[in-house]
C-alpha cells in the first residue's frame, strides 16, 4: 500500500544510518531485502531480535561474502532490483568485487546508495567515526548545549537525521530520475552533509549576526527565557516556545504575570524574565500546567519520558506508535492520504529468508544447497 510499493533494494546490512534508511523505505512500501553476512548468524550476543526495530519490515538473506559465490549471488540479486545501499567505509564494497562500477554494470538502471559518516572523498574519508565526530565538523555539536561543554543531542544530528534520512532522499530522488533517463547513479550521502544541511537556518542566522557562537545565548538555544525548558513543583519538566510576541503575551497572561517591565523583551531583560518565569514554575505540579496550557497557542508541551510519550492522548490519537511483537515503537512517517505506509513485520532472525529469496529469485536447488554450504 506505500507509495514505494513496486520498488525493490538490496540493503548490505550494516548498523545505525543503514538500517534505519531500510526501515524508511520498507515502512513507505518497498521490498528491501537485507545481505546478511553468514559470520553473524546466531550469534545473538546483543539483544533479541524484536527489540532491533532498525531491522523490521524486511526479509533476511545469509551470504559469505568472502567467497565467489556468494559475491555472484549479490550480484545476479541486483540485476533484478531498483536501488542497493550499503554503509561500510569507503572502498570496501570494491574490494568484495560489489562496487558501483561493477553492479552498474550489471544492472545499467541500479541506483547505488552509499552512507557514510565523512563521505566517499576528502583527508578523512577512511577513518574511523562517529555520530559525535562528524557533527563535530559541522560546527553543530557546537552549537548545541548550555553553558559549559557542547552536549551530544544522542546521535539524531549525524546518523539519523543527517545521514539515514538523506540517504532515503537521495535514493528516492535516483529513483525518480532513473525513471525518465533509464540510468542509474551513485548516491553519496555523507553525515558531515547531512548535518551541515540541517544546519542551513542557523548558518543563515549567524551570517546575518543574529546568532553568536555562545551556547545558551541565542533565541533558539536556550537563551531566551521563553524558548526553554522548566521545572515544575514535582520535579518534572515543560517546555515553552512563546518566541512571536503575541504568544509570549498569552504565556503572561496564563501566568498572572502582569507587571509592564516583564513585556520588555530586549536582551537587556533576559535574566529577569527567566528568574520570574522559573520561579513561576515552580508553584504547580507538571500536570496543572497541562491542565492550564495544553492545547492553547503558548506553544507549551509537557517534557515526556520515552515511557510517557506513547500514552499520550495526542500520541494516541494520532496512532504515532505501534506495537510490534510485544515491542512499542515508532510507527512510519511520514502519512500519505492514499498509499499508507505501514510495517511489514517484526525483524527478522539473520538468514530467515535464504532459501526463499534465492528461489524467488532464480536459483536453483543445485545452487542454493552450494551457497548453504559455503
Amino acid at each position: 500500500m506505500g507509495p514505494l510499493a513496486g520498488v525493490r533494494i538490496i540493503e548490505m546490512a550494516g548498523i545505525g544510518p543503514g538500517p534505519f534508511c531500510g526501515m524508511m523505505l520498507s515502512d513507505m512500501g518497498a521490498e528491501v531485502i537485507r545481505v546478511d553476512r553468514k559470520s553473524s548468524v546466531d550469534l545473538g550476543v546483543e539483544m533479541p531480535r524484536q527489540f532491533n526495530v532498525l531491522n523490521r519490515g524486511r526479509r533476511s538473506i545469509a551470504l559469505d561474502l568472502k567467497t565467489p559465490e556468494g559475491i555472484a549471488a549479490v550480484k545476479r540479486i541486483a540485476t533484478k532490483c531498483d536501488a542497493l545501499i550499503e554503509g561500510f567505509r569507503p572502498g570496501v564494497m570494491e574490494r568484495l568485487g560489489l562496487g558501483p562500477d561493477e553492479l552498474l554494470r550489471c544492472n545499467s538502471r541500479l541506483v547505488y546508495g552509499r552512507i557514510t559518516g565523512w563521505g566517499q572523498t576528502g583527508p578523512v574519508a577512511s577513518a574511523a567515526g562517529h555520530d559525535i565526530n562528524y557533527i563535530s565538523l559541522t560546527g553543530m555539536l557546537h552549537a548545541i548545549g548550555r553553558s559549559g561543554p557542547p552536549s551530544p543531542p544522542l546521535n539524531l544530528v549525524g546518523d539519523f537525521g543527517g545521514g539515514a534520512m538523506y540517504l532515503a532522499f537521495g535514493v528516492v530522488c535516483a529513483l525518480l530520475e532513473a525513471r525518465s533517463s533509464g540510468k542509474g547513479q551513485v548516491v553519496d550521502a555523507a553525515m558531515v552533509d547531512g548535518a551541515a544541511s540541517l544546519g542551513a537556518a542557523i548558518f543563515g542566522l549567524r551570517a546575518a549576526g543574529i546568532w553568536n557562537e555562545n551556547r545558551a545565548d541565542n533565541i533558539l538555544d536556550s537563551g531566551a527565557p521563553w524558548y526553554d525548558v522548566y521545572e515544575t513543583a514535582d520535579g518534572k519538566y515543560i517546555s515553552i516556545g512563546s518566541i512571536e510576541e503575541r504568544f509570549f503575551n498569552l504565556l503572561l497572561e496564563k501566568l498572572d504575570l502582569r507587571a509592564p517591565e516583564l513585556r520588555d523583551r530586549d536582551r537587556s531583560n533576559w535574566p529577569r524574565l527567566r528568574t520570574v518565569l522559573t520561579d513561576a514554575f515552580r508553584t504547580r505540579t507538571r500536570a496543572d500546567w497541562c491542565k492550564l496550557m495544553e492545547g492553547s497557542d503558548i506553544c507549551f508541551a509537557p517534557v515526556l519520558t520515552m515511557d510517557e510519550a506513547p500514552v499520550h492522548a495526542h500520541m494516541q490519537d494520532r496512532g504515532v506508535f505501534c506495537e510490534i511483537d510485544g515491542v512499542v515503537q515508532p510507527g512510519p512517517a511520514p502519512r500519505f492520504s492514499r498509499t499508507k505506509p505501514e510495517v511489514k513485520s517484526a525483524p527478522s532472525v539473520v538468514g530467515e529468508h535464504t532459501d526463499e529469496i534465492l528461489t524467488e529469485f532464480g536459483f536453483s536447488d543445485e545452487e542454493i544447497g552450494r551457497l548453504n554450504a559455503a
